[in-house]
């Protein structure tokens, strides 16, 4: 083709030619809002006024970014693996030395920087099956259960692929909840897999109702062929926990349907609420007896980027199978050996948070009292969220019972709907932008979570330190007695 006497060839990758899913693929919680937030920053930087000193970021579960302390054990030996030449430093307590030692005996030419086996070390999965039959009461885990991944994102996407298929009316159906962490609506959408949406009780601090699901599940067999279940527990952007006997109630809808169960359980240590405690869906699963333990099919996720570990940039998580056909096992394999394996960090520091200090051992104490402070706080500033954002006219907040989020129902005014709409804008992605644009705060809108029509939310980490948790929360409360007042 010539243009202005010049020939030029046309470029092959455009957006008419390229893979129409991924246009479709959405992620809110780095989406506009979090983009634009950055814009601000480098605003700020450069001298531009503003009513505001900072940006606040409480869009993302990014413990660390936040403020909160690693713990020191963890990086002691994530340090001794890194440079084993501080093996022979005094500083380093012992316990923390022969981790280490442990650890880079297990990789290969003892170090992290090479490759290990696609599923993962094989001592760190005995570690982690280990990890689970503890944390389960004895319920027996097979290492070759075990995969270890790039943090539990990985391989929640990797166990989907396995189960999208067909195409038109035949096309795979997965269940997600909304509202939903974007990851599985992304994955979805990436894998031209069919969303089968069903909704989180809000009046009932999110619940999840068997009548719910098996709506979802009759209206989608009209157009698809439901294959999938995924459930987070506890909850994000919800934070509700699952009590033992709604998970009973899923695995036998699962088993009636012939589901195929995801659990994503990364926040299992976080829970705060009095009566509430987490239960794993592989316990609960293994506890109802042959006719459920034998035969629902299970894929379990944790991850060390949760918790009170909050080391998200390692990158370092697992997944369990349970009753996954041996000859689609052999491909789940195959499929992981493409990427050739987890981050040997990762994989490292997984290796410590399922293998802690003991008791005996010198490094116990100081494990124990950052573990303990730093799933305190955080349950002091769950329940001071949910406080101060009740005490706002036009915002109603369910109790934080988990996790790391809250996801708070406002109310808008029916002109500031309506402008939203003239700009193009989702109404609650209309507030959160004036909020970060006139406080400095960034937040999720909920429509990038899904909600019910008609109802706006946003979602906001508790993971600031308090102090700076307490200026969120007292910006917000007056940034929306401000918008009511503009728009009312």
């Amino acid at each position: 083709m010539t243009e202005n006497g010049c020939e030029y060839r046309e470029r092959v990758l455009t957006m008419d030619t390229m893979n129409p899913n991924i246009k479709r693929v959405e992620y809110a919680v780095r989406g506009p809002i979090v983009q634009r937030a950055v814009q601000i920053e480098r605003e700020l930087k450069m001298g531009v006024n503003k009513p505001f000193t900072e940006v606040i970021k409480a869009n993302i579960g990014d413990c660390h970014a936040m403020g909160q302390r690693p713990i020191t054990f963890f990086r002691q030996v994530l340090a001794l693996c890194s440079y084993p030449d501080l093996l022979e430093d005094s500083k380093f307590p012992e316990d923390a030395k022969s981790r280490a030692h442990r650890i880079l005996q297990a990789c290969g030419g003892g170090s992290l920087g090479a490759y290990s086996t696609s599923q993962g070390i094989e001592m760190i999965r005995q570690d982690v099956a280990r990890y689970i039959e503890r944390r389960d009461g004895g319920i027996a885990c097979d290492p070759d259960n075990i995969y270890l991944s790039t943090g539990a994102s990985d391989a929640i996407v990797t166990m989907l692929k396995l189960l999208v298929l067909g195409e038109g009316m035949s096309r795979t159906g997965v269940m997600i909840s909304i509202p939903q962490y974007p990851l599985y609506s992304a994955a979805l959408a990436e894998l031209g897999a069919v969303q089968i949406s069903y909704y989180l009780d809000e009046d009932n601090c999110w619940s999840l109702d068997i009548n719910e699901l098996s709506r979802a599940l009759q209206e989608a067999k009209k157009h698809c062929i439901p294959r999938a279940l995924c459930i987070i527990n506890p909850g994000n952007p919800t934070g509700q926990v699952q009590s033992r006997q709604c998970i009973e109630d899923v695995i036998r809808f699962a088993a009636t349907e012939n589901l195929f169960l995801m659990a994503d359980e990364v926040y299992q240590d976080n829970v705060y609420a009095d009566g509430c405690k987490f239960y794993s869906f592989k316990k609960v699963l293994s506890e109802m007896g042959p006719e459920y333990s034998e035969k629902v099919e299970l894929a379990s996720f944790h991850s060390t980027s949760k918790c009170y570990m909050g080391e998200c940039g390692f990158r370092g998580g697992y997944m369990e199978v349970v009753n996954l056909d041996p000859e689609v096992k052999v491909q789940l394999t195959k499929l992981v050996s493409v990427r050739l394996c987890p981050p040997v960090p990762g994989q490292a520091l997984l290796d410590v948070v399922v293998n802690p200090p003991q008791p005996d051992e010198p490094s116990y104490g100081t494990f124990i009292k950052e573990r303990s402070e730093t799933l305190a706080t955080l349950a002091e500033k769950a329940s001071m969220t949910q406080e101060i954002l009740n005490q706002v006219p036009g915002i109603k907040c369910n109790p934080v019972q988990g996790a790391m989020y809250t996801f708070p129902r406002i109310h808008l005014p029916p002109k500031a709907i309506l402008e939203a709409k003239e700009k193009g804008q989702s109404p609650d992605m209309f507030y959160c932008m004036k909020l970060l644009e006139e406080k400095g705060i960034c937040l999720v809108p909920g429509s990038g979570f899904g909600q019910r029509d008609g109802t706006y939310h946003f979602r906001m980490t508790i993971l600031p330190p308090k102090e700076k948790l307490k200026i969120v929360l007292d910006k917000i409360k007056e940034f929306h007695q401000q918008f009511t007042d503009q728009y009312s």
